[in-house]
């Protein structure tokens, strides 16, 4: 492992606290959509998603599993409505005051936990998660990719943080440019060196559902990858 590449740190989110003040939530998950859109994760997700959009039919079902505040779910409702489908988009979030902020692009609202999806087998056409795989340790991780899997009926996406020091430096610059809440200047960096190598991300998603699809590195240190899935 070189010395840009480190080893997988678990480190310390201060917003994985359940007990964390909610404005501050709120404050910082503002500041988590602008980091999408500068830092690439929004375009790192689009480029998966994609082809996915094209081969939905209308009336399809997308699911974004801890979607932030939803702005990702928006965009492929935007996208799908440029293709001319309608998409029903799905937000489901643990945390009270996110479910209340996301934005107008998610039609239905479910709380619920990541790793207890609160959906039948199969009821879902795609099922997403961006950014959200690496706040979990590797058990809980793979558990997570096997709920996604159950419910999907059509695509599994997951889109992620490559680990890098330069990443990590890069954001930890950015932050002060762009305004940062210092929280998620923190957290930013830590979900940085939470993150996977390309092979990490395959490992997780094998031994979750026995398939090995390629993890894809996208601009912005950012991995992608997606599968079918498996019964």
């Amino acid at each position: 492992m070189t010395s840009l590449t480190p080893a997988r740190r678990r480190g310390v989110e201060i917003l994985d606290d359940p007990k964390v003040d909610p404005g501050l939530i709120t404050r910082s998950m503002k500041d988590v959509e602008r980091a999408n859109v500068w830092f690439g994760g929004r375009r790192a997700a689009l480029a998966e998603l994609e082809p996915v959009i094209k081969d939905l039919p209308s009336g399809s079902s997308f699911l974004d599993v801890g979607p932030g505040r939803g702005d990702i779910a928006a965009a492929v409702k935007l996208r799908s409505a440029e293709l001319g489908k309608k998409i029903e988009t799905i937000g489901v979030d643990n945390s009270f005051p996110l479910v209340k902020e996301w934005k107008s692009g998610i039609d239905l609202r479910v709380r619920g936990d990541a790793l207890a999806l609160p959906f039948r087998d199969k009821s879902i056409d795609v099922v997403f998660a961006s950014q959200l795989l690496h706040h979990f340790p590797e058990m809980s991780a793979i558990a997570m990719v096997k709920e996604m899997n159950r419910v999907a009926r059509r695509r599994v996406v997951i889109s992620d943080l490559r680990r890098s020091v330069v990443a990590a430096s890069g954001l930890w610059v950015g932050s002060f440019l762009l305004g940062f809440h210092p929280v998620s200047r923190h957290d930013g960096v830590v979900s940085v060196m939470r993150g996977f190598l390309p092979y990490e991300l395959e490992e997780i998603v094998s031994r979750a559902t026995g398939r090995r699809p390629i993890a894809s590195r996208r601009l912005g240190f950012r991995l992608t990858t997606s599968w079918s899935p498996v019964s």
